[in-house]
């Protein structure tokens, strides 16, 4: 695992509360499978937030309309790391305004090529843009399968079955394969 890295998207109080909108309901199982890979990647560990970006004369304007308690300032405690994302990467956050967190900042860091496990939230938003885009530039993604949380069950299983049809770019493996 040596030359491979660990992308943990946006491990974030407003994808683990169950009081936001955007809570998934399986964060917490997610995190646990997450730290076991995180400690098996040691320095090769990097984690994302998606913050909110300030141009609103884009269609992000109408998408912040439509989801009014994101609306917020990036330093809402909302956008900070879940205390179990604490410590994961000795690399600072990667903070992003863009569902998919590939491009040339992420790939600056782990290398054009690479090879790359992704885990984190939500499956059928931000791994996906981010699996999708890594795809397209030539990355070797592998998606643990049970370190990504979705919106609801079937978001997370609809997700996964679109990364799947991305052989060889994108393969789908849980926690113990990986780390087997």
């Amino acid at each position: 695992m040596t030359d491979r890295w660990l992308v943990v998207i946006d491990p974030q109080n407003i994808f683990a509360s169950p009081d936001s909108e955007w809570g998934s309901p399986f964060f917490a199982d997610t995190m646990a499978n997450i730290r076991l890979l995180a400690d098996a990647h040691g320095e090769r560990v990097l984690v994302t937030r998606w913050m909110p970006t300030a141009d609103r004369s884009t269609s992000w304007g109408e998408y912040f309309a439509a989801w009014p308690f994101a609306d917020r300032p990036a330093s809402d405690p909302l956008y900070d790391l879940v205390p179990g994302a604490a410590g994961l990467s000795h690399h600072p956050t990667l903070d992003l305004p863009t569902f998919g967190k590939w491009g040339p900042e992420l790939e600056a860091i782990v290398g054009r090529g690479a090879e790359v496990v992704l885990a984190g939230v939500s499956t059928d938003c931000c791994v996906l843009s981010t699996a999708l885009a890594g795809a397209d530039a030539g990355a070797r993604l592998t998606v643990v399968t049970d370190a990504c949380a979705g919106s609801d069950a079937s978001n997370h299983a609809a997700a996964l079955h679109v990364m799947g049809l991305y052989p060889p770019q994108i393969t789908l493996k849980t926690t113990a394969e990986v780390l087997g």
